[in-house]
């Protein structure tokens, strides 16, 4: 038991460093980051709306988890790419919604914080979701249909 090439062992929990200088790692974290500053922001103005933005920083949190440890690798029956699109693009909508709602219950200024937070992370899962379908859902256009 934890010999290097055996399953199992400590090199199955290193974490991937590398992921997060890729493009996918820098959206996840910059989405991780937004996230919770607009948690914070809606618990100090509007603490009605904290729940979905502490909802969107727990699962981004667990998707830049899953990727360092290269789950997607050892699992391979999911489809990742899908799972990662829908989190991108259900906190677009979660974001479009829970921003001007927060503004339009409290004036103050960590309200006025998170609309504006909001926005740009709206953008941000927006990229992200457009740029998984992109680059790893959308199926490739058939050969066939261009020589005929």
């Amino acid at each position: 038991m934890g010999e290097p090439g055996e399953p199992g062992g400590l090199r199955d929990l290193a974490l991937d460093w590398q992921f997060l200088r890729s493009t996918k790692g820098v959206l996840l974290g910059t989405e991780l980051a937004l996230c919770f500053l607009i948690f914070l922001l809606l618990t100090a103005s509007a603490s009605a709306y904290m729940a979905p933005a502490l909802l969107e920083t727990l699962l981004t949190a667990g998707a830049l988890g899953l990727r360092l440890t290269r789950c997607q690798e050892r699992v391979p029956r999911i489809h990742w790419p899908c799972l990662d699109f829908l989190r991108s693009a259900s906190a677009t909508l979660v974001f479009l919604v829970v921003s001007p709602a927060a503004i339009a219950a409290s004036q103050e200024g960590p309200a006025v914080s998170a609309f504006t937070f909001g926005l740009i992370l709206i953008a941000v899962f927006a990229y992200d979701a457009f740029n998984t379908y992109w680059a790893e859902i959308r199926p490739e256009p058939a050969q066939d249909a261009a020589l005929g």
